[in-house]
């Protein structure tokens, strides 16, 4: 997973995705779009040749996209996972725990706003697709996997 947070303004976030179905029709794109509705898993045979996902969220309150980045994850993708369209800053940590890490929102996101929604919660209660170790198993001395 990339270590950094990207925003509309770096310059690879304007790199144009392809529909999955297009995605799959070519194979010389690098870069997929997944809307609503679209099962992520048909990428697997092709995972390789991905460099980019977005993930569209028609409305803020349509959580599929979470599910989409999850499963990209812990099918082994390691690439860029973006989320675009009705993305509040609000919900920015869930994405990044479940392998979002770059965003493309509608409305422009305020850094400091960013920031306060990445450190509000110290401790997780629960394995992610990121690499924080639940609270439970700092008290109990476990790793992730313990």
């Amino acid at each position: 997973m990339v270590d950094v947070l990207r925003f509309r303004d770096d310059p690879q976030a304007d790199e144009p995705a392809v529909t999955l179905d297009a995605f799959l029709d070519q194979s010389n794109a690098g870069s997929v779009r997944i809307e609503a509705g679209d099962d992520v898993r048909r990428l697997e045979p092709t995972l390789e040749r991905v460099r980019l996902v977005e993930i569209d969220f028609p409305r803020f309150r349509d959580g599929r996209g979470f599910s989409s980045a999850r499963i990209l994850r812990e099918m082994g993708y390691t690439g860029e996972i973006k989320a675009t369209g009705d993305v509040l800053v609000d919900l920015v940590w869930f994405m990044r725990r479940c392998g979002f890490d770059s965003f493309a929102p509608n409305a422009p996101f305020d850094m400091d706003d960013v920031n306060a929604a990445l450190n509000r919660y110290p401790h997780v209660y629960q394995h992610a697709a990121d690499e924080a170790v639940p609270i439970w198993a700092l008290r109990h001395g476990a790793g992730k996997n313990g």
